[in-house]
């Protein structure tokens, strides 16, 4: 079953009947999208519809987005072919091979102080930038899960690059995630909202900070694993099916057996290790210089550049 050309734009276009369509919408499920990231199980159980039907229409959807067999030349041009966004950076978008990718989830992750939250700033304003200019033309949404987020900055990023900053700032949708209950629902509302809003980005500043603070203690460590391991899941559904951007930052800790180099290292454990995607550690360096470095990225070679934090934003040292 090799992926079709066209991908429909509506479940309609999927012929599917008038009866269950009905049946889709009322549960929630009003993109092909959706339907393709659906559980089968669950969904047979909510709508009342035979197991069979709804895997066949799962499969249709699948198949109809290009997530059924292809070669892999045909993945390469596909890969090859993935607009991405600038950082502002020649230097840091030389690193992650061009810049951050759609369809990938892109961590970054540091001490405090190391340019995470200044790099979202800047990716949720290039964004909107036209592929021309290294940006993707679309709107960004902002999950701040630490209140981390300031308008100051999108302003000031926004008027560098000549954009107006009412405008930028439109185009960049807001959340203060609460708990990590509340992170996850962002997230799957997400799924009606992408579509409708043009979204090309997605923001989750920090991906860990709920979690660490929900769940503390070995005695919690298996629970929170499994719900920070759904959350990833999400996440990665996202990229892959809406041909968005994810990008998250990450804290770190301190290792107390590690006597000799780097002790820090991020906080989540071997789950967001095993989250595919590409892996960016921040340093600080002198002054206003931050060292970037390739932890983990199936693509990429282990390698580290220096960029810097300006007023205007992420740019390469003179």
């Amino acid at each position: 079953m090799v992926a079709t050309k066209t991908k429909p734009k509506s479940l309609e276009e999927l012929g599917i009947s008038s009866t269950i369509l009905r049946k889709l919408y009322e549960a929630g499920i009003t993109t092909v999208e959706a339907l393709a990231a659906a559980n089968a199980h669950e969904l047979s159980q909510t709508l009342a519809i035979p197991l069979p039907t709804i895997q066949r229409l799962i499969l249709q959807a699948r198949n109809a987005l290009g997530l059924g067999f292809k070669t892999a030349l045909e993945l390469k041009k596909e890969r090859m072919n993935l607009p991405k966004i600038t950082t502002g950076s020649k230097n840091l978008d030389s690193l992650l091979g061009g810049g951050i990718e759609v369809k990938t989830i892109t961590e970054f992750f540091g001490e405090y102080g190391t340019g995470k939250t200044q790099i979202c700033h800047q990716l949720a304003v290039n964004v909107q930038l036209p592929p021309e200019r290294g940006g993707l033309g679309k709107k960004a949404v902002y999950i701040d899960t630490e209140g981390t987020f300031r308008w100051e900055r999108i302003e000031a990023m926004a008027r560098a690059l000549g954009l107006d900053p009412d405008k930028v700032m439109e185009n960049i949708y807001y959340v203060r995630a609460v708990n990590s209950d509340h992170q996850m629902a962002v997230v799957e509302e997400l799924r009606d909202l992408i579509p409708k809003e043009n979204i090309g980005l997605v923001i989750v500043d920090s991906i860990m900070g709920h979690f660490r603070a929900e769940y503390p203690g070995r005695e919690n460590l298996a629970v929170r694993q499994q719900k920070l391991n759904r959350h990833l899941h999400q996440l990665m559904s996202l990229a892959e099916l809406y041909n968005v951007a994810v990008v998250i930052t990450n804290q770190v800790m301190a290792r107390p057996d590690v006597f000799y180099g780097d002790p820090t290292i991020p906080v989540g454990g071997h789950v967001l290790y095993h989250a595919p995607g590409v892996r960016i550690q921040l340093k600080k360096s002198r002054g206003n210089r931050r060292i970037a470095r390739v932890v983990d990225a199936p693509h990429l070679p282990e390698s580290e550049t220096v960029f810097v934090i300006t007023d205007a934003g992420i740019r390469d040292p003179d």
